[in-house]
C-alpha cells in the first residue's frame, strides 16, 4: 500500500529548506525584486541548488546527481511555494532535468551534470500553459540552425541553456546569447515569462523532442501540485494566525462562528490537496498509475490554492489589500499556477479518458 506520510529524511529535508528560506528569502525583498529588472534571486538559487545540492535531486548518482526521487523534490517545492521563492527550481531542476533524462548521448549527459551541479540553469522552451500530452510549438530547423518564435516560456530570462523542440522532431540545446528573449507581461512577478525569438540560432541536437517534452510536462504537472499545496498551507496558516490576533468588539475575530466555518472548510480542502499532491509525487517516484495520479492532483489543486489565497486576502481585511503585505504574491502565484501545465478542466478531461468515463 502506498505510504503518503513524510519519511524522517523528507522531514529533515523540509526543515533544512525552510530554515534556509527563512534566512534568505525575505518577503519585502521578493516584493521589491518583482518590480526590478532582475526578478530571479540567483543568490538564493545558488544557496539552494549548489549549497544544498537540490538542483540534482532527480538526477541519478551515476549521472552526477543526488539520486533522490520525486517525493523529495515535492517537499522542496512545498517549501518554495510557502515562500513564493523567485528561483527557477521547477523549470530547471524538474522540467529541463526531466527532458534531459529522456535523452541519450554525451551532450545531454554533460548538460545534466551542469544542471545537477548548479553550474547552469536549464529551461525547456515550451509555453507554461501546456498540459502533458498537448501539442507544442516547434521551431524550424534548417541547415543546422533554428528559426521561429516561442511564447510564454517561463524563466527564460534566467536560462543558461534553452532546450528547444524543432519541426523535424529533435530537441536542441541553444545558447541564450544566440536568441532574443523578450519579457512578456506576467501576473506572477516571481515566475516571469518571455517570448523567445530564434533567427538562425545554432543548436546541438540532444534527442527526440516528443518523449522528452511529454516526460517533462507530466513531472511538472505532478510536482506543481506540491507548490500549490505550499501556497495553500501558508495562506491558511497565516490567516488563522491573523484572526487569532486581530480583535473586534474586544474579542478575537477568529472566534466568530462564520469565520470558523470558512476556515474549517478550507482546512479540509488543504488536507485533501496534500493527499492528492503526495499521491502524484509518489506515483512519479514509483512509476505506478502516474497519469491518473497527476491528473487527479491537478484537477483539484488549482481551485484549492486559489481559494486559500483569496481567503487570505479577504480575511486579512484592509492590510491584505496592501502592496506591502505578501498576500498578493500568493494570490498571483496561485492564479498563474492554475493555468500552468494544463488547467483543471484539461486535467479532468484527461482523467475521464484515462478511467473510461465520458468527459462533461
Amino acid at each position: 500500500m502506498t505510504d503518503l506520510l513524510y519519511s524522517e529524511e523528507e522531514q529533515a529535508l523540509r526543515a533544512a529548506v525552510r530554515d534556509l528560506l527563512t534566512d534568505h528569502c525575505d518577503v519585502s525583498a521578493v516584493i521589491a525584486r518583482g518590480e526590478s529588472d532582475t526578478p530571479h534571486d540567483l543568490a538564493l538559487w545558488k544557496s539552494l541548488a549548489d549549497g544544498m545540492g537540490l538542483a540534482g535531486l532527480l538526477v541519478p548518482e551515476e549521472r552526477g546527481g543526488q539520486g533522490a526521487t520525486h517525493r523529495e523534490a515535492a517537499v522542496v517545492l512545498e517549501e518554495l511555494g510557502r515562500a513564493v521563492a523567485p528561483v527557477p527550481y521547477l523549470t530547471s531542476a524538474v522540467v529541463a532535468t526531466e527532458a534531459l533524462l529522456a535523452c541519450d548521448g554525451e551532450e545531454s549527459a554533460d548538460l545534466l551534470v551542469r544542471l545537477a551541479s548548479a553550474r547552469a540553469i536549464g529551461v525547456l522552451a515550451v509555453a507554461l500553459h501546456l498540459a502533458p500530452g498537448a501539442a507544442f510549438t516547434a521551431v524550424r530547423h534548417e541547415d543546422g540552425r533554428l528559426y521561429g518564435e516561442l511564447t510564454g516560456v517561463a524563466d527564460a530570462a534566467a536560462a543558461d541553456v534553452l532546450l528547444v523542440p524543432s519541426d523535424d522532431g529533435g530537441l536542441f540545446a541553444v545558447d541564450p546569447d544566440a536568441v532574443t528573449v523578450v519579457p512578456q507581461v506576467s501576473l506572477d512577478l516571481t515566475r516571469p515569462v518571455a517570448r523567445v525569438v530564434l533567427d538562425g540560432a545554432p543548436g546541438r541536437r540532444l534527442g527526440d523532442a516528443d518523449p522528452a517534452v511529454r516526460r517533462a510536462l507530466r513531472a511538472a504537472a505532478g510536482l506543481l501540485a506540491s507548490e500549490q499545496l505550499g501556497i495553500a498551507e501558508w495562506s491558511l496558516t497565516e490567516t488563522v494566525r491573523h484572526l487569532k490576533e486581530r480583535k473586534q468588539f474586544n474579542r478575537p475575530v477568529g472566534g466568530f462562528q462564520a469565520l470558523k466555518h470558512r476556515l474549517a472548510q478550507l482546512w479540509l480542502e488543504v488536507v485533501n490537496l496534500r493527499a492528492a499532491a503526495r499521491g502524484a509525487a509518489d506515483a512519479l517516484a514509483t512509476g505506478e498509475d502516474v497519469d491518473v495520479a497527476v491528473a487527479v492532483a491537478q484537477a483539484y489543486a488549482a481551485s484549492v490554492a486559489v481559494r486559500a489565497a483569496e481567503e487570505a486576502v479577504q480575511l486579512h481585511g484592509g492590510i491584505g489589500m496592501t502592496w506591502e503585505h505578501p498576500a498578493h504574491l500568493y494570490l498571483k502565484r496561485a492564479k498563474a499556477d492554475s493555468i500552468a501545465y494544463g488547467t483543471a478542466g484539461a486535467h479532468r478531461g484527461a482523467l475521464a479518458e484515462l478511467v473510461d468515463l465520458q468527459a462533461p
